[in-house]
């Protein structure tokens, strides 16, 4: 008996992990063994599983169950249910993230399934989109759009990290809503008049 707990039975099942995964209408989902395929109105997606958890289908749901009671698989049962739900909204909605450029000069455009960046450096800085993913440019404002929420997150990570904000001014990429705490710049020290 843990006084803080409860009982140790507390810790057998996730709470997360215990919430089944609705199936929404338009999407079709495919378990072979530890492999998780979800097809939806905006694409398609599959990853594995690790052993330590079972997936399940029934009744327009899937839920998630722990093999064993070992530490790895509670660590495993809510993440793996969350990672299902995100799939499941990435075919039906998509994940997407929004940066926006500051400074005199930065630009960005899109051609074909190119992003061009003008960052003050010698030469524009050229991004390729990989396939699932879609980046827009309005104005100062950059948009990158896909069904996988780990690929949209790395592209706008790569992306911010071709110019970071810079910590003096804050001019360069950074997300939307993000906030830079800015340095103090050197101030300039007076010369005293030798009398």
């Amino acid at each position: 008996m843990c006084a803080r707990f409860g009982s140790l039975e507390a810790f057998d099942m996730s709470r997360i992990g215990k919430i089944p995964v609705k199936i929404p209408e338009g999407v079709t989902v495919d378990i072979t063994d530890h492999s998780l395929t979800v097809s939806g109105p905006l694409g398609t997606l599959s990853q594995m599983f690790r052993p330590e958890v079972k997936l399940v289908s029934r009744d327009e749901e899937i839920l998630v169950e722990q093999v064993s009671n070992s530490k790895l698989a509670r660590s495993l049962h809510g993440l793996t249910r969350t990672l299902i739900s995100n799939m499941i909204l990435g075919v039906t909605s998509g994940w997407s993230k929004e940066l926006e450029l500051s400074g005199v000069g930065y630009r960005a455009k899109t051609e074909e399934d190119k992003l061009i960046l003008t960052l003050g450096f010698s030469h524009p800085i050229e991004v390729i989109s990989p396939p699932g993913i879609k980046i827009e440019v309005n104005e100062n404002k950059i948009k990158v759009f896909g069904v996988d929420k780990a690929l949209v997150g790395q592209i706008a990570a790569e992306i911010r990290g071709l110019k970071p904000p810079d910590p003096y001014k804050g001019k360069g990429i950074r997300y939307v809503g993000e906030s830079i705490k800015l340095k103090a710049g050197k101030k300039a020290v007076g010369i005293g008049v030798g009398r």
